[in-house]
């Protein structure tokens, strides 16, 4: 009977353990940033009341279903580059930029809290591209700038709202 064990070869894509492991911390930081997203968006969408009720409960669907998938897609990353990704909430609340909102706001006070939540996660994501740049990680990169898109393109139509 054979009682060697195997183990996996290596990680060899061309991008050093270091270099791999800064990526993996600063994308779980992205997301713990998008998954205390989520769950603010979610948690809106649940408790949103008043005149603005149908079109924000529609729209905070929309962003917690595009950010649920989203999570998968940045835990997946991590895993690839060789690294457990976080997934508890005391995980999260540790490394995440964004504070949890206690109580049920008024609507106009969710919106605010989503644009400035929104803007976090943005800035979470562009401040990894000099790591992923310097280690010439074009599938990092991507996924950051395409993240950047939704977090800014949503944010101004968040932001839109507010305006009279």
């Amino acid at each position: 009977m054979n009682t060697k064990k195997t183990h996996a070869p290596a990680i060899n894509i061309g991008i050093s353990a270091g270099e791999r492991e800064k990526i993996a911390q600063g994308l779980a930081a992205l997301l713990a940033d998008s998954y205390t997203l989520y769950l603010m968006t979610h948690n809106f969408h649940w408790n949103v009341t008043g005149p603005m009720f149908n079109t924000l409960h529609l729209m905070f669907m929309g962003q917690y279903t595009e950010q649920w998938n989203a999570l998968d897609v940045i835990a997946e990353r991590i895993r690839a580059l060789g690294h457990p990704a976080p997934g508890t909430y005391k995980e999260f609340v540790k490394i995440a930029s964004i504070k949890e909102v206690e109580g049920v706001p008024k609507a106009t006070d969710m919106i605010r809290h989503l644009v400035a939540a929104q803007e976090a996660t943005a800035r979470t994501a562009r401040e990894l591209f000099p790591v992923v740049n310097a280690a010439n990680d074009q599938p990092t990169a991507d996924l950051l700038t395409q993240r950047l898109e939704v977090h800014e393109k949503t944010a101004w139509m968040l932001r839109s709202l507010l305006e009279e």
